[in-house]
């Protein structure tokens, strides 16, 4: 190779260029952080007006002892970030909203996710109650980078965490939500509050279908439900339901929805195995039958993402622990997402 060849090669590789050797291949690749100067998880990207807007968690050094329920995961507030193009200026637009602002919530705000109809932004979080119970709330506004007004008490029938809302063709909304552990979805599982259940449904019920995330349609107003919320059912490739015992594949927390042609792309996190995964299904509400591996393990303990589409290309917004070394102190980031003649998506080692 000649120094001319030399200092392509090298450049390709400072610059973190992806390599796709053959179909179906994991793509390898590294970006760098959209934030440094604020810690930032969790990301949920829209595009509003042409332009791209980030929702995502505030990090912040709490000084709370780390536990399976993640108590140290201690979040204020929120900001909003705006972006005019992939790889342009990232604006920061200041809080948004504060926990101290929220009637009705006590500490933790966990993952938001944002939406808009009829003129309104919406801002929806989940927080725990004085009662120490995740429960999801909404704000709004007039602009995409609010400030948010929240309602004064939480979504009636709202539990869990990690909301996203999703708006299909036909302009109806679905809010999918849930995370296991310190999460509590699995304190719901008989449709009442048990807080015995620290983490998954216990000893014995390894062979069990795994617990699902919920989906509930939204009302036209986007404050409420408008149906009980309904399990989110991933089946395996013989139509079966994925059972607790299968770490690797069965849904954890971190539920987003996409739609691509005419099938709806159910993508979340498996948690403590640290995998972003997908499953399709013809439906909003599913079944949706488990497909692979959108993204291997980040560096750090969580997975969270949401994918957009933005002037003929897919990104995958996530987060990982680059800036920090330390889990709870994360940083987003946005690469493209890149899929098969199928519609399949390829698997990003990052």
């Amino acid at each position: 190779m000649n120094l001319s060849g030399k200092k392509v090669l090298a450049a390709l590789l400072l610059t973190g260029a992806v390599i796709c050797q053959s179909l179906g291949q994991t793509i390898k690749s590294s970006v760098k952080p959209l934030v440094t100067d604020l810690y930032t998880a969790d990301p949920s990207a829209h595009v509003f007006n042409g332009k791209i807007y980030i929702y995502p968690s505030h990090d912040i050094e709490a000084n709370v002892a780390q536990d399976d329920e993640g108590g140290h995961f201690n979040m204020r507030d929120y900001h909003v970030y705006s972006m005019d193009k992939i790889g342009g200026k990232v604006t920061d637009h200041g809080v948004a909203l504060d926990l101290k602002d929220i009637p009705w919530a006590g500490r933790q705000l966990w993952a938001p996710d944002a939406a808009f109809k009829n003129g309104t932004y919406f801002l929806y979080f989940p927080a725990k109650d004085k009662e120490d119970v995740f429960r999801i709330g909404v704000a709004t506004s007039k602009s995409p980078t609010g400030p948010f007004k929240p309602e004064p008490k939480p979504i009636p029938g709202s539990y869990s965490i990690d909301p996203a809302v999703f708006t299909d063709n036909d302009g109806k909304s679905y809010m999918y939500f849930g995370g296991i552990w310190g999460g509590q979805l699995q304190r719901w599982h008989t449709g009442k509050y048990d807080a015995s259940l620290k983490t998954d449904l216990g000893k014995g019920r390894e062979n069990d279908p795994a617990l699902n995330a919920k989906v509930a349609r939204m009302k036209d107003n986007m404050l409420t439900f408008d149906e009980p919320p309904k399990d989110v059912t991933i089946l395996d490739e013989h139509g079966k339901s994925l059972l607790a015992k299968d770490a690797g594949r069965r849904f954890f927390e971190g539920a987003w929805m996409h739609k691509f042609g005419d099938k709806y792309y159910f993508s979340y996190s498996t948690g403590d195995t640290h995998f972003l995964a997908y499953a399709v299904g013809s439906s909003p509400y599913g079944p949706f039958t488990y497909k692979g591996i959108i993204m291997k393990p980040v560096s750090g303990w969580t997975t969270h993402h949401s994918i957009v589409e933005f002037e003929g290309k897919w990104y995958i917004f996530y987060h990982d622990a680059e800036l920090s070394g330390k889990t709870h102190l994360r940083n987003i980031k946005v690469r493209e997402l890149v899929r098969e003649a199928d519609g399949s998506i390829k698997t990003i080692d990052p």
